[in-house]
């Protein structure tokens, strides 16, 4: 489900929450919800108050897991909204939407890591430069179905970031893939690979996975 243009983060958010709904009731298969948000800060659970931004700019509070981050142009947005297979494995969960990301990545010709005890996507310090996330990552599981997702900056304006303590952490970054690669990478370039790539690794956590594998997984409203 690809929502076109700008979407409003709360009207994304309700999406979210209807399709969810219809998930756990057996009305809807797993669908993935793609879209764009303009300028938005949102803070999960853990965010403290030093945290949010300094210069009064408002937040949407939210009922994932980490911290405050924020969303905008050129970042591309996947809320996976599906069934886990039981035993339900956050962990193996997050792990999933990493690999997808790192794949995406390495088509870029990119390579990226992990870091411990940090969730998201990253690239390693060197050269003067610091680690820093391509990919932040926010989750929530109910009634065994999952919310919220993941944000991969493309070609987004990361000044935004300036304003805030992003996913709470003071001692690294955060970049892009056009900055990474030294090129313009647009939403364009990169959602295809990026549905794909979860596709392929979310479909061995889902409780029905399924040979059809996009057209089961990626639904029309």
């Amino acid at each position: 489900m690809t929502l076109p243009g700008l979407t409003d983060y709360h009207e994304a958010w309700e999406l979210q929450r209807r399709v969810h709904a219809e998930v756990v009731a057996g009305d809807r298969t797993d669908t993935l919800i793609v879209v764009e948000h303009p300028d938005v800060y949102t803070a999960g659970r853990r965010t403290h108050r030093d945290e949010r931004p300094t210069d009064g700019t408002p937040v949407v509070d939210v009922d994932r897991g980490g911290k405050i981050t924020w969303h905008g142009p050129g970042q591309q947005v996947v809320y996976p909204i599906l069934r886990l297979a039981e035993p339900i494995d956050v962990v193996a969960y997050v792990r999933a939407l990493e690999e997808a990301v790192m794949e995406v990545c390495a088509g870029f010709g990119l390579g990226t890591i992990r870091v411990e005890d940090r969730t998201g996507v990253w690239f390693a310090a060197g050269a003067g430069r610091r680690e820093r996330k391509v990919c932040a990552i926010g989750v929530r599981t109910a009634k065994g179905v999952t919310m919220h997702g993941i944000a991969l900056n493309c070609d987004p304006d990361l000044s935004r970031f300036d304003h805030i303590v992003p996913c709470g952490i003071t001692d690294a970054d955060v970049t892009s893939l056009s900055i990474e690669t030294g090129r313009d990478v647009t939403l364009d370039d990169a959602r295809d690979p990026l549905v794909g790539a979860l596709v392929r690794h979310l479909d061995p956590l889902r409780a029905a996975p399924s040979p059809a594998g996009v057209a089961d997984v990626t639904s029309a409203p």
